[in-house]
C-alpha cells in the first residue's frame, strides 16, 4: 500500500491566541491573527487549487488512478484532460457511485460531510441574518471589538431582552438538527440493508459466516457445533475450529521473509549481470577491438562471479556471524519452512477435531465413540497423543442462507453466562485479529476495564502538555499578567505571530502523531478480534480524546491567567469558567475553521507528498517486481478512527459556537462543503478501500451520536451563560431563558434515547421481514458420496510437495482460484508458498534461476516482469499468485 500522507493523515492543529476582553492588545492580536490566517490561508488554497488544476493531467497515477487500476467492474471515467472542467466533473459526479468503488463505509463518510453541509445551510442564513446583528448593532461591552463584536458577549446588561432570539433560534435549529438525523438514520437502516442483501455481497462468505467466542470445551468440535447451528435455515455450510497453532505463524512469518529475501537477491543478481555485460561493452568500445566488442554484445549468457554474488551474514548483530550466499541460503529456509509448514497441517488434518469441512461427511460414531468403553479410553489416549495443536475457544460458522448468520448472531446461544456470547457477523479472514480469538470472556472483560482506564488516564495526563501549548498561544495576555514574561510583547510582532500562531500547533502536532497509535494499542489489547472493531473503538476514544484536548482544554487554558485567583479561591468555579470564556475563545476556533476549509481541502486535492514520496520510492524502492507493483498499482486507503474523529470535531466546535458566535456558521458550512467535494473525489478518483475492512457504514450511526454531543456542548454552555448572566444591577437577569435551556436540553435527551432505541437494534443484523430477499445456497438436487479417504481429499489444509516433472522442474502447487476457497483456517495452516517474482531478463539468467529455485522446492515465476539491458525492473501485470477479480 502506498502510505497516503495528506488529507486523512495529517489534520494540522492550529492553536492560535485567544480574546480577553480586559485586554485591548489581545482583542486587537486575536482579529489580526484571524484576518492573517484568512489571508495566508486563502492564498495557499489557491495556489495549491492552481498547482493541481495543471499537474492533475499529467500524473494519473497519482490523481486518476481508479480509471485503470482496479478491476473493471470498479473503475471510473476520467475527468478529462480539460484545465478547467475538473470542478464541475467532481460536483456532478453521483456520490452513491462510491458504494460501487469503495463500500459504504466511504459512502456513508461522505453522506455525513453531505448532510452537515445540508444542516448548516439554514442555520447559516438565519444566524447572520438574526443574531449577528442582534449581537453587534447599538451595544458595545467593554473592550470587545473587531469579531468579537458579533458574539453572545457583545450585548450589553441593559439590552438583554435580546437573548430571546438567541433562545427561538436555538430551539429552531435543534429541531433543525434531529429531523435531519432521524430523516439519515432511516436512509442508513435502508441503505444498509440493500447492500447486505445484494447478490455480489451477500453471496461472499463473509456475508454468510460468523465468529464465536468464548466456547465451551463440551462444544469445541464439528459435530457439537454443527448440531447446536444446524437447525437455522439452510443449516450449516462449514465449521473452522481456532487452534492454538504455536510455533506455526512463526515458520509461516519465517517464509514470507525468506520469500521477500529471495526476490531482492534475484533481482539483484540478474541487475549484476547486466551491468557486467555493459562493462563488457564499454570496455570493448574503449578498446576499439571490434572482434571484443561484438562478443560483448551478442553474450547471452553472464557469469557472475562467486564474490559478487548477494551474501549477507546470520543473527541478529551487524558485522558478526557466518556470511552466507543469500540466494541459496533463503532456498534452504524456504524448503524448511515448508517441510515444517507441512509436518504440522498433517497433524492438524489427522488428529479427527475437524477443522477441515466435515459438515458433508457422514458421522462414523463407532469410530468416534467405540463399542464399549475400553475402546473408547483407547480412542481418547490416541486422540491425545494426537493432539499437538488443540483447539481454541472460538469458531469460524459458515451457513448455507445468510439470514442463518444474521438469526446465529442475535440468537442466545448458550445457558452458562458469558459463554458463546461473543459473536461476530461478516467477517472476513484478512480483518481477523488471531492473536485475539483464544481469550476466555473473563479475562475479555478485565482487559475491557484495564483497557479503558489505560485511555482514561492519558486523556487526565494528557492535559498537562495540551494546556501549556494553549497558554502558549496566548503570548498577549501572558505580557499584560506576567512581568517577567513582558519582553514577550516587545519582540518583533512577526516573531510574536510565531510563537502565538506557528509554535504551539507544531508542539501539538508532535504528540498528536504518537496518540493514534498509542490508543489503536489500547483497542486492541480489549481483544477484539477483527480490525475494522478496532477501528471503530479507536474513533469512539480518539473523538473524547479530540473533544476533550482540542476543544474544552484549550477554551479552559485559553482564560486560565485571567481566573487563576478565582480558581484557587474557588475551585468548584471550574463550570462558570468555561461558560465565561466560551465567546472569548471564538476567534481560535474560527481561525482553525478557516485552516481546514482552505488549506487542508486544497492540500487533499494536491496530494503533494504522495506525489513526491511515489517517484522517490519508485526510483529509489523500485528494485523487485513486488516492489514495483505496490509503488505502482498499491492504491491509498483512510483509517477511519482518526479520520472521522477529525470531522466530528469540527461538528462538536461548530455547533458549540452556532449560536455564541454565528459568524462560524458560514465558514463551517463553506469548509464542510470543500471537505465534501474533496472526499468524493478522492473515493471516487483516488482511494481504494479493502472490501475485506468495510463495516457495511457502521461508523456513520457512531458520528451520528458525536453531533449529540455537539448539540450536548451547544445547549449546556448556553445555558450556563444564561444563568450567569446580570443586568446593569449585578442580579440574575436571565433565569427563564435558561430554564427554557434546561427543558431543550432534556427535549434533546429524549430525542436522543429514541433514536437510539429505534433505529438501535436495525444497525448490525438484517430481520426476518426481509429474510425473502437475503442470499441462500441452493445445493446440488444430487451430491456424491463424499469419500472418507482423507488420501484422496483435497482440503486448504494440504500443501502437497512439489513434484518433478520431465522437464526436471517442480510441478507448481495447487492453489486455490479464489480467496475464498482458502476459507478461515489460519494462514499458517492454509496458504501455500507465495510465488518468488523475478523479472525476466535479456540474458536468460532468469529461466535458470527460475530452474533452480524449482529444483530446490521453491515456487518462483517471471511472469510479467522484466528487467532492460541496463537492469531497470518494471512491470506488464500482477504477481502471478495475485487472485483475479472480476
Amino acid at each position: 500500500m502506498r502510505p497516503e500522507l495528506g488529507l486523512y493523515r495529517h489534520h494540522v492543529k492550529l492553536r492560535s491566541c485567544s480574546t480577553m476582553s480586559d485586554i485591548s492588545t489581545a482583542t486587537s492580536a486575536s482579529t489580526a491573527t484571524f484576518v492573517t490566517a484568512l489571508v495566508f490561508n486563502a492564498i495557499v488554497f489557491g495556489a495549491e487549487l492552481a498547482a493541481f488544476t495543471i499537474l492533475r493531467p499529467w500524473f494519473k497515477a497519482i490523481y486518476e488512478p481508479r480509471t485503470y487500476v482496479p478491476p473493471p467492474s470498479k473503475r471510473v471515467l476520467s475527468l478529462g484532460r480539460s484545465l478547467f472542467l475538473w470542478p464541475i466533473g467532481v460536483f456532478k459526479a453521483d456520490y452513491r457511485d462510491i458504494i460501487r468503488t469503495n463500500g459504504l463505509d466511504a459512502y456513508f463518510f461522505v453522506r455525513f460531510l453531505r448532510m452537515m453541509t445540508k444542516i448548516l445551510l439554514p442555520i447559516w442564513f438565519f444566524s447572520w441574518v438574526i443574531l449577528m446583528p442582534v449581537n453587534s448593532v447599538n451595544t458595545f461591552v467593554g473592550n470587545d471589538d473587531g469579531l468579537d463584536r458579533f458574539t453572545f458577549g457583545n450585548i450589553e446588561p441593559t439590552k438583554q431582552k435580546r437573548y430571546a432570539a438567541h433562545l427561538i433560534l436555538v430551539y429552531f435549529f435543534t429541531a433543525w438538527i434531529l429531523y435531519n438525523i432521524r430523516r439519515e438514520m432511516k436512509s442508513f437502516v435502508l441503505k444498509r440493508q440493500q447492500f447486505l442483501v445484494s447478490p455480489a455481497y451477500a453471496k461472499t462468505t463473509q456475508a454468510n459466516t460468523l465468529l464465536v467466542t468464548g466456547i465451551p470445551t463440551k462444544y469445541l468440535s464439528t459435530e457439537a457445533l454443527y448440531n447446536t447451528f444446524n437447525d437455522l435455515p439452510g443449516g450449516v455450510k462449514k465449521v473452522w475450529i481456532n487452534r492454538n497453532l504455536k510455533e506455526l505463524p512463526d515458520i509461516y512469518d519465517r517464509r514470507l521473509a525468506a520469500c521477500n529475501k529471495l526476490e531482492s537477491a534475484e533481482t539483484s543478481l540478474l541487475k549484476t549481470a547486466a551491468n557486467l555485460r555493459l562493462a563488457a561493452i564499454k570496455k570493448a568500445k574503449k578498446s576499439g577491438n571490434v572482434a571484443d566488442l561484438e562478443a560483448a554484445q551478442s553474450l547471452d549468457v553472464v557469469s557472475v562471479p562467486r564474490d559478487q554474488r548477494p551474501q549477507h551474514r546470520l543473527g541478529w548483530i551487524p558485522f558478526v556471524g557466518e556470511k552466507v550466499d543469500t540466494i541459496e541460503w533463503c532456498r534452504s529456509e524456504i524448503r524448511i519452512c515448508t517441510e515444517l509448514l507441512a509436518e504440522g497441517r498433517s497433524i492438524i488434518e489427522n488428529d479427527g477435531l475437524g477443522v477441515r469441512d466435515r459438515s458433508d461427511d457422514p458421522i462414523d460414531k463407532d469410530s468416534i465413540e467405540g463399542d464399549t468403553d475400553e475402546e473408547r479410553r483407547k480412542g481418547q489416549k490416541k486422540r491425545e497423543g494426537l493432539k499437538s495443536y488443540p483447539p481454541i475457544n472460538s469458531a469460524f460458522i459458515t451457513f448455507n442462507n445468510q439470514i442463518a448468520a444474521h438469526l446465529a448472531k442475535q440468537s442466545l446461544t448458550h445457558h452458562e453466562p458469558y459463554r458463546m456470547s461473543g459473536k461476530y457477523i461478516e467477517v472476513a479472514p484478512e480483518d481477523v485479529i488471531w492473536s485475539n480469538l483464544s481469550l476466555n470472556p473473563y479475562e475479555r472483560k478485565i482487559r475491557i476495564a484495564l483497557s479503558w482506564a489505560a485511555t482514561a488516564a492519558l486523556i487526565i495526563f494528557w492535559a498537562i502538555p495540551v494546556a501549556f501549548v494553549g497558554i502558549v498561544s496566548n503570548v498577549y495576555g501572558l505580557c499584560a499578567r506576567t512581568s517577567w514574561l513582558a519582553w514577550l510583547c516587545k519582540l518583533p510582532k512577526v516573531v510574536v505571530g510565531i510563537i502565538a500562531g506557528i509554535l504551539p500547533p507544531v508542539l501539538l502536532a508532535v504528540l498528536m502523531m504518537l496518540l493514534p497509535i498509542v490508543l489503536r494499542l489500547f483497542a486492541r489489547f480489549e481483544g477484539i478480534p477483527k480490525r475494522n472493531g478496532v477501528e471503530l473503538s479507536l474513533m469512539t476514544r480518539f473523538f473524547i480524546f479530540l473533544v476533550v484536548h482540542s476543544f474544552f482544554v484549550v477554551t479552559v487554558s485559553s482564560g486560565i491567567i485571567k481566573a487563576l485567583p478565582g480558581i484557587i479561591n474557588n475551585p468548584t468555579s471550574v463550570p462558570s469558567l468555561l461558560a465565561e470564556n466560551l465567546p472569548g475563545a471564538s476567534t481560535f476556533f474560527l481561525t482553525y475553521i478557516v485552516l481546514q476549509g482552505l488549506s487542508v481541502v486544497a492540500a487533499g486535492f494536491l496530494q503533494i507528498v504522495p506525489l513526491i514520496i511515489y517517484y522517490v520510492k519508485l526510483f529509489i524502492l523500485g528494485s523487485t517486481p513486488r516492489s514495483v507493483h505496490g509503488i505502482k498499482f498499491g492504491l491509498g486507503s483512510v483509517d477511519w478512527g482518526t479520520t472521522f474523529p477529525n470531522i466530528t470535531l469540527l461538528v462538536v466546535i461548530t455547533l458549540g459556537y452556532s449560536i455564541i458566535s454565528p459568524i462560524i456558521n458560514g465558514l463551517a458550512c463553506a469548509t464542510f462543503f470543500g471537505f465534501y467535494m474533496v472526499y468524493k473525489y478522492l473515493f471516487l478518483w483516488v482511494y481504494d478501500q479493502p472490501s475485506t475492512s468495510d463495516t457495511g457504514g457502521l461508523f456513520f450511526p457512531k458520528a451520528i451520536q458525536h453531533v449529540f454531543v455537539g448539540l450536548y456542548v451547544q445547549q449546556v454552555c448556553l445555558a450556563a451563560l444564561f444563568f450567569l448572566a446580570r443586568n446593569q444591577n449585578k442580579d440574575p437577569s436571565a433565569i427563564p431563558e435558561g430554564a427554557l435551556m434546561i427543558v431543550l436540553i432534556v427535549l434533546t435527551a429524549g430525542s436522543h434515547a429514541i433514536i437510539n432505541n429505534s433505529y438501535g437494534p436495525l444497525l448490525k443484523s438484517l430481520p426476518l421481514s426481509i429474510k425473502d430477499r437475503t442470499w441462500a445456497n441452493q445445493p446440488p438436487a444430487t451430491e456424491p458420496a463424499p469419500s472418507t479417504d482423507n488420501k484422496n481429499r483435497v482440503s486448504v489444509l494440504e500443501e502437497p510437495a512439489p513434484e518433478k516433472n520431465q522437464g526436471g522442474a517442480c510441478s507448481q502447487p495447487l492453489q486455490p482460484k479464489s480467496i475464498d476457497e482458502y476459507g478461515f483456517a489460519h494462514p499458517a495452516v492454509s496458504r501455500p508458498q507465495r510465488t518468488v517474482w523475478l523479472p525476466k531478463d535479456m540474458l536468460g539468467l532468469a529461466e535458470e534461476e527460475e530452474r533452480a529455485c524449482k529444483d530446490a522446492g521453491v515456487d518462483a515465476s517471471y511472469e510479467n516482469a522484466h528487467m532492460n539491458e541496463k537492469g531497470n525492473v518494471d512491470i506488464s501485470g500482477g504477481p502471478p499468485d495475485e487472485f483475479d477479480e472480476e
